[in-house]
């Protein structure tokens, strides 16, 4: 700020002299010099680099200036100046709302005064700021690039106290400090560095313009280019960009002050602070990279300022652009570069040889040429190309005869494109050394000829495809006729033998194969007419196209693992059929015999009685023979069968049973006598996918050898019935060639039909078995897969004859899957046998699935070899006899075991020790305790035993030595009466004690008849039994049991008896229960259902359950794994059971046509899968084999996707057709209109031709003609003369032919060894194995198929085409991996369960002490209100028992006189009483209603104790939460030091609440005594201990919310950290199991690190349960602060009372003053008439 004493001088400190004044115009010219010694003023080149003259870029600028902040810009605004010597201020006004005129508006001062002018008085005008602003920014913005050199700045205030100078190059984008300024770096700039700076680009901080001193014309000067450090390279990029600028900004951070702003903050004080500026200088040039030593004003610029600084360059050098910053067009043969001292590196003009004028530069040329050319020639014209257009474009070549800058210099080539290589192409110019001859064709390898236009001899076809040109005679010598002429020369054919064909003779006719020397050439396929799907075979091999699962390459073998069904395959059980009463005849086989039939045995059929069969589906469309096998009863048994076939619906005329006629569903049969089996006469017709019904019925049936023999009535057993294919009519038998003539002829001959008329099978003879298998494999589309049950098979292999399983001892089955007769229990180890009991089963056949034998009456068991529970003497069982005390006897001998009640005996007919009565029933049944005078097994029982007597019925104990008397039970009498044995009221006379209801006997000790339950404390119960279902009314006394009849059971006996179930009103069944598979006896008295122990399942608990393995009763958990492949199993089953509804719905829609193979067997799979599923006990084997079934199953229905999909194609395709046959129908309907329109124009033309003139047509016509004719010659000339461009065209093309053959060799060679690298890549490719890989990553093993790997691999893939590597059971790292993951989420899962708890608790907790405060405040408020009255009622009461203390004393004093007397009382009567009466009450009332206000207290502790309620339900679940927490976490010890931190705070809580509480309690204590002069004392110490308590309280909500604060930043790091720990433990694991062998270290690394992650985690698991345990003490807190809201509720009550007494005493103090004043006023009338 300017000083007021300037005028008259300053001292040597405050403003510098004129010789100062000199120096620094010296130091600024020199700095002048040294930046014009880098960038000359003077305009021109010096030497190679230009540059424009140097000045102040202000000048004609002053528009671009601006500042943040100048005064009076929107009004006059008052200013001052310090005063240095005077104590006075002056002040002025700064108004610059118009520019600064010295004559018209000399206050004003904007930015653009400090512009240098060389106006007479300069420092007239200065630029100003706003009071007290201390950030102010001045920016200058300059149109384009300048050079900027120094910076002077002249303050007309002190200079700012700190500041920054900031450039910008890019328009104001990006900004960088040129140097900082201030007079305390260090607390403005921390961490710039001072200054000097010791290198061109360092960036400092400057004092030495900062200092407060001069106070005013104080210079700021800035030079970007320091003359004391030098510069190796002034010229540098690095130097010209810090010289290069667009903006220029200066900030004043901070104002100088004299420090009085600090101590008065007024308006006055800030008005002498502000920045103001005389002049400011930019010292630069316009920036042109030295291309320009002038400079001409930039668009928009003023043209004619004096002394600007213009921005836009002149260029030279060949340069162009605002800055010279680019090269002029066509001078790109060298990079643009900014000139340099001695190098003008000036643009160079690009060398195209006149072919273009246009170019550009490329630097990766100009780099490969050396650093010599990088301009590249753009559009080269006259059929030129390169970079320069010195090479001739493809398919031209260079005229030698002509210069290179000739128009006509390249010519065109004239080559047969068809026989010359690269399409036509000639050598494009001569060069010797390649071989390369201008013009010149080159010919393909096969071809010759000048312009390569004819194949050499040998070869045909020259195509323009073939890279040799022609193709030589591809004739195979094996099949080609020897002799003469490979082939044809113009076609290529070759002449073939007999059975050979194809163009080469490589090919066999079809049905033959093997191409050799032979005279035929080919040998006949031979393929099985039955295993092979056509007679067509592979050529090379010979192999036939085989059915499903057939092999061999005729076909003719069945593929291990499936075979052919013989001709009974299709079999169905008549004990699986449905019947009126179907009779079932079991059968055991003899050991060593053959069975006569199938199944488990026969269906006994009578006469009118019929089976139903029901046939889902059948393997081909054709007749079947109906086979019905059965066994006569009587000899010589004939009968008449009748047959019916129930078809779903009409038969369609177009199915292959459209011939089918309603009446030939009935069949008609008669079985002949001696024969275990009969065909019916006609066949029927079935198709597959249809399912039909037969119903079976037997007429009649005899004995005897003729029909009509007399009815003799016994029944026929029917075994099965069988459809047997007609297979005469198949193709093979029936086609009509010698073969197959001969196959029907050995098929008879040899009886080969026979095999389908037994059970019982033998191998069939030669001759028949290739037929069985070809008619069979053409039956059932190939073979059957065998389908062996793992657990009751050897072998997942069969016969491939009929497909027989080899079973497991006592199964049977074709697939092994069933127990035979005798046996049940079907498993891994086979079938048990049944063993049923001889003396009590009915038979020796058991159930299949539990072996349970029928049993005779009265036996029991799993094979009715003993009695049930509570019976014995098998096989005579009668009921045990125990009285209703024992449930079980011995079953031997009858005697009871475990005699309850307290009885004892052989049948619990006596009472032990200790106890009375007789429990046989009938006589009661109950034993009872001697009251000696209590029951036995206490510590009151004196007595050995005790009895009733006859004559008084009362109970005489036998009491012990020592010991007499008699007592009352205390069970059995009234407590108010009798409270104790020692105190109890009986009746004097007789003894009697009083009893409760129902309660009977002197001593109160038995219940009434028909009562019980005596210990209720409330008498005795009524009995209610059953009135029907019970033997009496009376029950148990002790357990209300009632005596139940045979078959009931419960305590009233309206259940079912023990060990039965079932509605008794109905019927009651015994508990039919495995005694070795049950929890109880008992089963559930409504299903039936027993009660299983772990392991077991099964209505009478007689199986394994799922889960378990092994024989019952040995069964063991199954392994770990299984429940993993159990919910596999369970997908599958579900999945299966879709794929059978899929096709439910399909054999109703009836929608399958030709897929009827396809879906039965998919049908059958299915059946396969289901009856895996199904399976309780599933193997390994099993579910392999449910995983393959599956996979085929899945693969078959993709196929017949697919083959719907080729369908739903093939439909579209002839939509298409159809609607293209339209469009194209409606094209010529549309053609033949436009020929119709067409016809009538023409028409319309003859008549215009008729009556026009033709002479000018026909000289328009030969006008044409002679131009066609010149065209015809000018393209003759072209063509034919020399040179033309078609021979330069050849010699060009001649002359690429010859580099080319010149460099073929390399290129072979070259080739070859490249194809020699890549077939030794492809083994090293083929030799690396993924095995091991596979099996650390995936599981083992790691080199099976993709198709049954069960842990994938390496390209594998699962069904919806995403990567499969891992899963159930497997142990590679993928698998570890994924189940460490699903831990971790789980363990973070339940982590923010817990903390989610926890802030919920936390939250009710915080708002429960809310309103506890409240109610505290409130409270508190009352009860200083009510010390505040109590205390005024004190201290009058105490003046009031002075007052009267000192009149009596006055009265009673012997000398008295009158006249004192009269004074005394006159002043007693003038004395003002504290209250009257009334006020006194308004006083009381004003108290009970202050008190009563705290009404809302009661609100507050209803509503809190709500909360508390809340709050503890919310503990509860905090605790649950925390016991789950508790499951995840491993380590508990490190969390015991904020534990004991956590339980020191609580306990510092608790003390302080404790201590509120005492303090509380002493209140109340001093409230209830009567003693005034106490209360005061006590009241204040109840006021201390409130304050006391309210600090607590305070300091308990400081914890509370560190809690908070805590609480959240654990969440937070808790979160972090699980994450952390989750990835690195996954990362380390995966690590674990991949890298093994050298990089071991590092994986011992990585799981350290996961370690320690998983620690974090763990610490962050017991910070939160930390905060739970906090939150749950300050829940305790919030509890012990109701419970002592509660005591002050009480206290405040006791001091309401003890107020209301305070008011009678005034009342009765009040009397008393009344009396006094009668007593005075009587002394002093006694006085008065006393003379």
């Amino acid at each position: 700020m300017e000083q007021a004493a300037g005028e008259q001088g300053r001292d040597l400190r405050g403003q510098p002299g004129p010789w100062q004044l000199l120096l620094g115009l010296l130091l600024s010219e020199l700095a002048t010099a040294l930046a014009q010694a880098l960038a000359p003023d003077v305009p021109g080149c010096s030497r190679g680099s230009c540059y424009p003259a140097t000045g102040d870029l202000l000048v004609g600028r002053a528009d671009r200036l601006t500042a943040s902040s100048t005064c009076g810009l929107h009004g006059p605004q008052p200013y001052c100046i310090v005063s240095h010597l005077q104590d006075e201020k002056k002040c002025f006004l700064c108004d610059s709302r118009r520019p600064f005129s010295a004559r018209d508006n000399p206050n004003s001062h904007r930015i653009q005064n400090v512009v240098t002018s060389f106006a007479p008085q300069r420092r007239a005008a200065w630029w100003q700021s706003e009071n007290g602003v201390p950030v102010v920014t001045i920016q200058l913005d300059l149109e384009a690039e300048f050079h900027f050199t120094h910076l002077i700045m002249t303050f007309k205030t002190f200079r700012p106290a700190a500041m920054l100078v900031e450039r910008s190059a890019d328009f104001g984008r990006t900004w960088h400090v040129y140097r900082y300024f201030s007079y305390d770096c260090g607390a403005d700039f921390p961490g710039v560095p001072l200054a000097p700076p010791r290198h061109w680009d360092d960036v400092v901080c400057e004092s030495r313009y900062s200092e407060i001193e001069p106070s005013t014309e104080g210079e700021v000067i800035y030079r970007v280019l320091d003359p004391a450090i030098p510069i190796p390279d002034p010229y540098s990029p690095w130097i010209q960009n810090l010289l290069k600028i667009t903006n220029l900004r200066v900030n004043l951070t901070r104002l100088h002050t004299l420090g009085d702003n600090l101590l008065d903050p007024r308006r006055e004080i800030r008005e002498k602070y502000y920045y103001a500026l005389y002049e400011l200088v930019v010292r630069g040039n316009c920036f042109c990279y030295g291309h320009a030593s002038q400079c001409a004003p930039a668009p928009g610029a003023p043209a004619h300022a004096e002394g600007m600084v213009h921005g836009a360059c002149i260029c030279k050098h060949n340069t162009r652009g605002f800055n010279c910053e680019q090269c002029q067009d066509f001078y790109h043969d060298l990079p643009w570069h900014p000139a340099e001292d001695g190098h003008s590196h000036a643009c160079r003009k690009c060398e195209c040889h006149g072919h273009t004028y246009s170019c550009h530069f490329d630097m990766a040329i100009y780099l490969a040429s050396g650093n010599v050319s990088g301009g590249v020639c753009d559009g080269c014209q006259h059929n030129t190309a390169g970079l320069q257009c010195e090479l001739c474009r493809p398919f031209f070549y260079r005229d030698p005869t002509k210069d290179l800058r000739d128009p006509a210099v390249c010519r065109s080539c004239d080559c047969d494109p068809m026989g010359s290589q690269d399409s036509g192409r000639c050598d494009p110019h001569d060069d010797p050394a390649l071989g390369l001859v201008s013009g010149q064709c080159r010919c393909k390898e096969h071809v010759v000829g000048s312009r390569c236009q004819q194949c050499r001899d040998g070869f045909f076809g020259l195509s323009a495809s073939d890279p040799l040109g022609c193709q030589q005679c591809q004739c195979d010598t094996r099949g080609t006729v020897p002799g003469g002429t490979p082939c044809d020369r113009n076609s290529g054919a070759c002449f073939c033998k007999r059975l050979v064909t194809g163009r080469g003779c490589n090919r066999c006719l079809p049905g033959h194969w093997g191409l050799s020397h032979d005279l035929l050439g080919c040998r006949p396929c031979d393929c099985d007419v039955g295993g092979a799907l056509d007679p067509q075979c592979n050529e090379a091999t010979g192999q036939c196209r085989c059915r499903q699962n057939m092999v061999g390459r005729r076909c003719e073998q069945v593929q291990p693992g499936y075979f052919r069904p013989f001709l009974d395959h299709l079999i169905w059980e008549a004990e699986e059929a449905r019947g009126q009463v179907p009779d079932v005849v079991e059968r055991l086989v003899t050991p060593g015999g053959i069975p006569s039939w199938t199944g488990p045995g026969f269906v006994r059929l009578r006469e009118g009685q019929a089976l139903e069969f029901l046939l889902a589906s059948v393997p081909r469309a054709m007749d079947y023979d109906l086979l019905l096998r059965l066994e006569p009863q009587v000899p010589e048994q004939w009968a008449e069968m009748e047959l019916t076939v129930q078809r779903p619906g009409p038969v369609s005329a177009h199915s292959p049973c459209g011939h089918v006629l309603p009446k030939d569903d009935h069949i008609p049969g008669t079985l002949q006598p001696g024969t275990r089996y009969m065909v019916f006469p006609r066949p029927v017709c079935l198709e597959p996918g249809i399912s039909y019904k037969l119903h079976l019925k037997l007429v009649r049936t005899g004995g005897g050898a003729q029909p009509e023999a007399p009815y003799s009535g016994p029944s026929l057993l029917i075994d099965s019935l069988v459809l047997l294919p007609r297979v005469l009519v198949l193709d093979m038998f029936s086609g009509g060639d010698a073969a197959s003539l001969e196959r029907r002829a050995t098929f008879e001959h040899y009886r080969c039909h026979e095999e389908g008329l037994v059970p019982s099978k033998t191998l069939p003879s030669e001759a028949c078995a290739p037929l069985l298998i070809s008619l069979s494999t053409l039956v059932y589309n190939g073979a059957l897969p065998c389908q062996c049950d793992p657990q009751g098979s050897l072998s997942s292999e069969c016969n491939p004859h009929g497909g027989q399983c080899l079973c497991k001892p006592a199964v049977v089955g074709r697939r092994c899957d069933l127990c035979a007769p005798g046996y049940y229990g079907f498993g891994p180890t086979g079938c048990q046998a049944c063993q049923c009991s001889p003396e009590g089963a009915l038979s020796g056949l058991c159930e299949a699935t539990n072996g349970q034998c029928p049993c005779r009456t009265g036996a029991f068991g799993l094979r009715c070899d003993r009695c049930q529970r509570g019976q014995w003497g098998f096989p005579n069982c009668r009921p045990c006899v125990c009285n209703g005390h024992a449930d079980e006897c011995d079953p031997d001998t009858g005697t009871c075991l475990g005699c309850r009640d307290h009885t004892g005996g052989e049948h619990c007919e006596r009472c032990i020790a200790g106890f009375h009565g007789d429990p046989r029933l009938p006589y009661g049944g109950q034993c009872r305790p001697c009251p000696c005078p209590e029951g036995p097994g206490s510590r009151r029982h004196f007595a050995t035993s005790c009895h009733r007597d006859g004559y008084s019925q009362q109970i005489m104990c036998h009491c012990r030595a020592g010991y007499t008397g008699c007592t009352c039970n205390l069970l059995g009498t009234d407590p108010q009466q009798c409270p104790s044995t020692d105190r109890c009221n009986c009746d004097p006379s007789s003894g009697q004690c009083p009893c409760l209801p129902n309660v009977q006997g002197p001593s109160c000790d038995r219940c009434a008849p028909n009562f019980w339950n005596l210990t209720s404390g409330h008498g005795c119960q009524p009995c209610a039994c059953h009135p029907s279902r019970a033997r009496g009314p009376t029950c148990n006394e002790f357990t209300g049991q009632c005596h139940c009849r045979a078959g009931f059971g419960g305590q009233t006996c309206s259940e079912c008896q023990e060990l039965h179930w079932g509605d008794p009103g109905l019927q009651c069944r015994a508990c039919d229960c495995d005694p070795r598979g049950i929890d109880t006896p008992q089963c559930h008295r409504s299903t039936g259902h027993c009660s299983c122990r772990l392991g077991m399942s099964g209505v009478r608990c007689d199986q394994c359950a799922r889960g378990f393995s092994g024989v019952f009763p040995a069964c063991h958990p199954c392994h770990a794994c299984f429940g993993d492949w159990d919910r596999v199993v369970q997908d599958l089953a579900a999945r299966t059971r879709r794929l059978e509804q899929w096709a439910q719905e399909l054999q109703q829609t009836g929608v399958l046509g030709a897929f009827e193979s396809s879906f039965w067997h998919m049908q059958e799979k299915l059946g396969t899968v289901q009856g895996i599923v199904g399976a309780r006990n599933a193997s390994a084997a099993s579910t392999a084999q449910l995983v393959e079934a599956t996979e085929e199953l899945r693969r078959e229905i993709g196929e017949a996707t697919e083959h719907l999909t080729q369908l739903e194609a093939e439909l579209t395709d002839v939509q298409d057709k159809n609607f293209n046959a339209n469009h194209a129908l409606s094209s010529l309907e549309r053609d033949g209109l436009a020929l119709n329109l067409t016809l009538r124009q023409l028409d319309q033309h003859l008549d215009l031709l008729k009556h026009s003139n033709f002479l000018g047509a026909y000289d328009s016509i030969r006008h044409a003609h002679s131009l066609s004719a010149e065209a015809e010659r000018r393209a003759n000339m072209s063509a034919l003369t020399v040179p033309s461009p078609v021979s330069n065209s050849a010699g060009t093309r001649h002359r690429t032919e010859v580099l080319m053959g010149a460099r073929r060799k390399d290129f072979n060679r070259k080739h070859m060894a490249n194809q020699q690298a890549l077939r030794e890549l492809s083994a090293r490719t083929h030799a690396l194995s993924l095995t091991g890989i596979n099996e650390l990553v995936c599981g083992s093993p790691g080199d099976a198929p993709c198709a049954t790997s069960p842990c994938g691999g390496a390209g594998c893939r699962d069904e919806d085409g995403q990567p499969r590597c891992g899963g159930l059971s497997c142990s590679g790292a993928a698998a570890v991996a994924d189940l460490a993951l699903g831990r971790a989420r789980h363990t973070q899962a339940e982590l923010q369960r817990a903390l989610a708890e926890g802030g919920g608790i936390l939250s009710q907790v915080a708002e429960t002490r809310r309103q506890a405060g409240e109610a505290q405040q409130r409270a508190q408020a009352a009860l200083d209100k009510a010390n505040a009255s109590r205390g005024q009622v004190e201290q009058a009461n105490q003046e009031l028992r002075e007052l009267i203390q000192s009149v009596k004393d006055f009265l009673s004093q012997e000398g008295a006189d009158p006249d004192s007397i009269e004074m005394v009382a006159t002043r007693v009567l003038e004395l003002s009483i504290p209250a009257s009466p009334e006020q006194i009450r308004h006083l009381a009332g004003e108290i009970a209603e202050r008190v009563r206000s705290l009404a809302d207290v009661d609100t507050i502790l209803a509503r809190t104790v709500g909360d508390v309620h809340r709050a503890e339900q919310l503990l509860k679940d905090a605790q649950r939460a925390r016991s789950r927490a508790e499951g995840e976490k491993q380590k508990a010890e490190t969390v015991q030091a904020a534990l004991e931190e956590a339980q020191r705070a609580q306990g510092a809580a608790q003390s302080a609440i404790q201590g509120a509480v005492v303090d509380t309690q002493d209140t109340e204590q001093t409230l209830h005594q009567a003693h005034p002069w106490q209360v005061q004392e006590r009241m204040a110490g109840t006021e201390k201990a409130l304050s006391s308590a309210g600090e607590r309280a305070q300091q308990l909500d400081g914890l509370l919310e560190a809690l908070k604060l805590k609480r959240a930043g654990n969440s937070l790091a808790a979160s972090s950290a699980e994450e952390t720990a989750g990835s690195a433990q996954g990362r380390a694991r995966e690590a674990e199991q991949l890298l093994k062998g050298p990089l071991g270290d590092q994986y011992q690394t990585v799981r350290a690190l996961a370690e320690r992650k998983a620690q974090g985690v763990l610490a962050a698991q017991t910070r939160a349960e930390q905060l739970r345990d906090e939150a749950r003490g300050l829940l305790r807190a919030a509890q012990d602060k109701l419970q002592r809201l509660q005591e002050l509720e009480g206290t405040y009550e006791e001091n309401e009372r003890a107020l209301e007494g305070k008011a009678a005493q005034l009342d009765g103090l009040e009397a008393r003053m009344r009396s006094v004043l009668q007593a005075i006023n009587l002394q002093v009338q006694i006085y008065n008439t006393c003379q």
